[in-house]
């Protein structure tokens, strides 16, 4: 038996906002809003613990300084990379310069953040929706 991750901890200064615009990118919704302020956002009608780990963004005062050691890859499901990385630009991600270079055959990925500096990549390649 393994364990399976069930939710992705976000920490934000703004968790109903930042919630909020992870929910538009991902096309989830809002499940909980707890008495400690965490906003819990998942695929439409899924329970938490189900197939696809929820995103819960947690209040903290002040944002994690430096590198994140850890981000989510996005792959578009229903348009290309390009009209995808449009999409997202024009929902407030920022363009972020880690050192990755130009796009190219062998980087074939852009390097995002989100309203609150999280960083994030849009793959190239497509992906189905879930169903």
């Amino acid at each position: 038996m393994a364990s399976r991750i069930t939710a992705i901890a976000v920490n934000s200064t703004d968790p109903a906002a930042l919630a909020a615009w992870w929910a538009e990118v991902l096309g989830y919704t809002v499940l909980d809003t707890d008495e400690d302020g965490v906003v819990t956002i998942s695929v439409p009608g899924q329970e938490p613990k189900g197939p696809q780990p929820t995103l819960d963004f947690v209040p903290v005062p002040d944002p994690t300084p430096g590198r994140r050691r850890l981000h989510l890859d996005l792959n578009a499901t229903d348009r290309t990379q390009a009209d995808e990385l449009q999409r997202l630009l024009a929902l407030g991600a920022t363009q972020v310069d880690v050192g990755q270079g130009p796009l190219s055959d062998t980087m074939t990925w852009h390097v995002l953040a989100d309203p609150e500096g999280n960083e994030f990549c849009l793959l190239r390649s497509t992906v189905h929706p879930l169903t």
